[in-house]
C-alpha cells in the first residue's frame, strides 16, 4: 500500500466504519488495532475448539439499512437472523412469552393484567412516535448550543428545524423521557410489576443505574430508534437479530470494506502516541517504536485513551482536559459465555426441544424492585447477590457458531461495583458469575449440569483486554449530560477536537453505544466537509 494519507487508531466497528467510507471517498486510511484480531467489543472468538463466541457485544440491533446499503455489506455475507421474543419467567414457575404475534402476545400479558395488554399496542405507539422524530437526529451533527457565530447559529436553526414535528406535546415528552426513570414512566402506563420489568430491561442494559434512576427512561428509547432508516417513510424500530458468525462478522466485513475501497487495516499495532506538530495532528507511534505520519488522525478509542494517555495534556485546553476526566464511563458490568450440551428446560415453558423462547432475550430479572436492588448491592461495593442478567442462545438460530447439539448462551450480567474495572477481583466476580447461573438454574433446573465450558470476562477484562474503559460497552453513560452536544464533551461534540487533523468517531460520540456504525459515518462526513472547504480555499 501507498503511504496512508489518513490514520484510524482502534479496529473497532465505528473506526472501520469511518475508515470504509473514507476510503470509498479516495481516501487511503491505515487502521490501527492493538490486538490480534478485529473488532473492538464487536469481535467473534473461538475460546474453545468449535465455538464461535460474541465475547462483548452480543447481538445486533442499531445498525442502519442505510449503512448496510452503503458499505455493501450484503454482498461480502453479511446475514441476520431476527431473533425471538422476550422471556420473562420467574421462581413460581411462571413466565410471560412477548411474542411478536398480536394475539399470542396479547393472551401472554392478559394472564398477569388485562389492563396491560390492553394498553401496551398505545404504549409501543407512542414510544414509537417519539422515536420516529429523534431517528433524525441520529445522523446529525450535534450543533455548539449557545455559540454566537453565524455557522454555529445556523446548524441551531437546523437543529430546532428538526425538531418541527415534534409540537408541545411532543416536546413535553421527550423532556419527560429524556429525564424520567424508567420505573416511573413504566408506573404511568402499566399495573402488574411483571409486565413492567420485562419492558424495563433495554433501560438498563450497560448502564450504572438501577431503573429507578433519572435518565433510565432515555436509554430504553436509545434502544430502539437505531435501525430506522432516515430516508424512508417506514421501517422496523428495534428490530433485533444474530449475525451469522457472530458479532465480529460485523467488524470482519467493514474491515473488507476498507481493504476493498483501497484502505489498510493492521493488527498487532497497538499506538502509544498521537504526534501533535504546532496544534496539528502529524500521525501516531506505535509502542514498537515505529512512526507513521499522516496529517488526518480519527480516533476510534474511548475519550480517557485518546486524550488522557496517548496526547500530551499541554496540547490541550485545561477547561477540556478537565471534561474527559469528568466523563462518565461506569458500569459494573460482567459478560459469561457458557457452551451448553442442551437447551435450558424451564419449569414455565418446559422442554428441551427448541421453541420459539429459546430464541429470543432470555431475562433474570424478577421486578422493579429486584432489578434496584441488585443495582444498590454494587453502588455500595458488592456484586450483586440476586443479580440481573440479560441472555441469549444465538446458536438456536445461527447454526454456524456451535457444534451440532451444543449451544452458546451470552449472558450480560449486572452489577458488580464500577470500581472493579481497576482491579481483575477474580474471585469475587467468578462468585458473581456462580450466582447469576444460580439464578438461572432455579428457573431452568438443567442449565447447570448442561455447561461444558465457562468463559467470564470481567470489568477489569474489558478494560484491559479489550480497551473498554470501565467495562461499559457504551464508552460512556447515555444519560443526559453526555448525549448529543454534550458527548463527549461540550463544544466537541462534532467529530472534532482542540487538536487540528485530529477527529473521532467512536461510540463515546453522538450518538453513542450500540453497533451502529454511525458515529464513523457521521465523522467520515464531517472529514470530508473540511476537506472540501480545505480545497476552496
Amino acid at each position: 500500500m501507498t503511504e496512508p494519507d489518513a490514520i484510524v487508531v482502534g479496529g473497532g466497528h465505528n473506526g472501520l466504519a469511518c475508515a470504509a467510507y473514507l476510503a470509498k471517498s479516495g481516501f487511503k486510511p491505515l487502521v490501527l488495532e492493538k490486538r490480534g484480531v478485529i473488532g473492538g467489543a464487536a469481535v467473534t472468538e473461538e475460546p474453545w475448539p468449535g465455538f464461535k463466541v460474541s465475547s462483548l457485544s452480543y447481538v445486533q440491533s442499531l445498525m442502519p439499512p442505510r449503512i448496510i446499503r452503503e458499505l455493501e455489506m450484503p454482498k461480502r455475507g453479511y446475514k441476520v437472523y431476527p431473533m425471538g421474543p422476550y422471556f420473562m419467567n420467574f421462581p413460581d414457575g411462571s413466565g410471560v412469552v412477548m411474542y411478536e404475534d398480536h394475539d399470542r402476545r396479547y393472551a401472554e400479558m392478559a394472564r398477569f393484567s388485562k389492563h396491560d395488554a390492553d394498553v401496551y399496542d398505545d404504549f409501543v405507539a407512542w414510544k414509537d412516535g417519539l422515536a420516529e422524530v429523534v431517528r433524525h437526529l441520529l445522523w446529525m451533527t450535534p450543533p455548539k448550543l449557545g455559540s454566537r457565530s453565524l455557522p454555529d447559529l445556523l446548524d441551531q436553526l437546523r437543529f430546532a428545524w428538526k425538531l418541527r414535528g415534534l409540537g408541545g406535546r411532543g416536546v413535553a415528552d421527550l423532556t419527560r423521557i429524556m429525564t424520567m426513570s424508567a420505573a416511573d414512566l413504566l408506573d404511568d402506563w402499566f399495573e402488574s410489576d411483571r409486565i413492567k420489568v420485562g419492558l424495563s430491561i433495554d433501560s438498563i442494559i450497560g448502564t450504572w443505574a438501577g431503573p429507578c434512576e433519572p435518565g433510565t427512561a432515555y436509554v430504553l428509547l436509545h434502544h430502539e430508534i437505531g435501525t430506522v432508516d432516515d430516508d424512508e417513510a417506514t421501517g422496523a424500530i428495534g428490530s433485533w437479530g444474530y449475525v451469522e458468525g457472530g458479532m465480529g462478522a460485523v467488524s470482519t466485513n467493514l474491515a473488507a470494506a476498507v481493504q476493498e475501497y483501497g484502505g489498510e487495516v493492521r493488527l498487532n499495532a497497538p499506538v502509544s502516541r498521537i504526534l501533535v506538530d504546532g496544534g496539528r495532528a502529524v500521525g501516531v507511534v506505535l509502542e514498537s517504536g515505529e512512526e507513521i505520519r499522516a496529517d488526518l488522525v480519527i480516533a476510534n478509542a474511548h475519550p480517557e485513551i485518546t486524550f488522557l494517555r496517548l496526547i500530551e495534556r499541554d496540547e490541550l485546553p485545561a477547561e477540556f482536559v478537565r471534561d474527559i476526566q469528568n466523563y462518565d464511563s461506569r458500569s459494573g458490568t460482567v459478560k459469561i459465555n457458557l457452551a451448553i450440551s442442551e437447551l435450558p428446560n424451564f419449569r414455565s415453558n418446559p422442554g428441551t426441544n427448541l421453541q420459539a423462547h429459546h430464541t429470543g432475550a432470555i431475562e433474570l430479572a424478577h421486578s422493579i424492585d429486584y432489578l434496584q436492588h441488585g443495582f444498590e448491592d454494587a453502588r455500595q461495593g458488592r456484586g450483586s447477590d440476586k443479580p440481573y442478567c440479560d441472555g441469549v442462545i444465538a446458536s438456536t438460530l445461527d447454526p454456524t457458531i456451535a457444534p451440532e447439539g451444543m449451544h452458546i448462551f451470552s449472558m450480560f450480567a449486572q452489577w458488580v461495583p464500577h470500581e472493579w474495572h481497576a482491579q481483575p477481583h477474580r474471585e469475587e466476580v467468578e462468585a458473581f458469575a456462580d450466582r447469576v447461573i444460580d439464578g438461572y438454574n432455579e428457573l431452568a433446573p438443567n442449565l447447570r449440569s448442561s455447561i461444558v465450558h465457562r468463559q467470564v470476562i470481567s470489568p477489569y477484562d474489558m478494560e484491559h483486554e479489550y480497551g473498554v474503559i470501565g467495562g461499559n460497552i457504551f464508552h460512556g453513560q447515555l444519560t443526559l449530560n453526555q448525549l448529543f452536544h454534550m458527548r463527549p464533551a461540550a463544544g466537541y461534540a462534532n467529530y472534532r477536537t482542540p487538536i487540528k487533523g485530529l477527529y473521532q468517531c467512536g461510540s463515546s460520540t453522538h450518538p453513542g453505544g450500540g453497533v451502529t456504525g454511525l458515529p464513523g459515518r457521521n465523522a467520515a462526513r464531517e472529514i470530508l466537509k473540511d476537506r472540501r472547504k480545505r480545497k476552496i480555499a
